[in-house]
């Protein structure tokens, strides 16, 4: 596995260690891990919803159809960025 070695302000260092006293992370590592894995979940998620309303536009969907397809990517984005961490 690659090392990679970042620099933290003291804020984010404590939230971290926070992260790891608590026992759900084992270290800080594994914390920065899961918090990659699920950026990239995400980014994935967002891009899917990208092609699926790129399709629509392109397959001439009704606009309110489409309007649809964009409040439903607003309310899911909404969602996520209020999403408390697992």
């Amino acid at each position: 596995m690659a090392t990679l070695n970042i620099s933290l302000p003291e804020a984010m260092k404590t939230w971290v260690e926070e992260q790891t006293e608590h026992g759900k992370y084992i270290n800080a590592s594994d914390y920065v891990r899961d918090l990659i894995r699920r950026d990239q979940e995400r980014y994935d998620e967002l891009l899917k919803l990208r092609d699926m309303l790129a399709e629509s536009i392109d397959s001439d969907v009704a606009p309110r159809r489409l309007e649809q397809a964009l409040q439903a990517a607003r309310d899911r984005a909404m969602a996520e960025l209020f999403a408390q961490p697992a």
